[in-house]
């Protein structure tokens, strides 16, 4: 089953950084990373690697996922690829763009302050765009970086 990755309606997000389309599809937001929600390996990586606790970890987590449900949830997005599809988990890999603006959102929600980088060559079209959005959004202190 070809689908129309063009204009696909968004029913769901899973977290900050993942989206559910209408044909049951995850998507992973390609060079971006969201702090997590639930009790996972990565949650303890995290929090050892940042220093910090993990109920901020997860309150952090359910903020960008507030952002990102608040930005794309049932609205039409048109995927783009980059080199790899997919991931081992078999999610698609993709770079998100909204159907009725425009809006390229895997960099909003770098923009807006949501997001970190996580850059996996060879899925690196934007990453300087990225690293752009990024450093700009720590510096003007938006979104999980004001009061951090």
């Amino acid at each position: 089953a070809k689908h129309d990755y063009e204009n696909i309606l968004v029913t769901r997000a899973v977290d900050g950084d993942t989206l559910k389309l209408e044909t049951g599809e995850r998507v992973r937001l390609i060079g971006i990373d969201t702090p997590e929600m639930h009790e996972s390996e990565k949650l303890y990586r995290d929090s050892r690697k940042t220093g910090r606790d993990i109920e901020s970890i997860k309150a952090l987590g359910r903020k960008s996922y507030a952002f990102t449900r608040n930005l794309v949830e049932n609205k039409r997005v048109r995927l783009e690829f980059d080199v790899e599809k997919y991931d081992k988990y078999k999610r698609l890999l993709a770079y998100a763009y909204l159907k009725d603006d425009g809006t390229f959102v895997n960099a909003k929600i770098v923009e807006d302050g949501f997001a970190s980088l996580l850059t996996i060559p060879p899925n690196v079209k934007y990453a300087d765009l990225f690293l752009n959005l990024y450093q700009a959004a720590r510096e003007n202190k938006r979104g999980l970086w004001n009061g951090g």
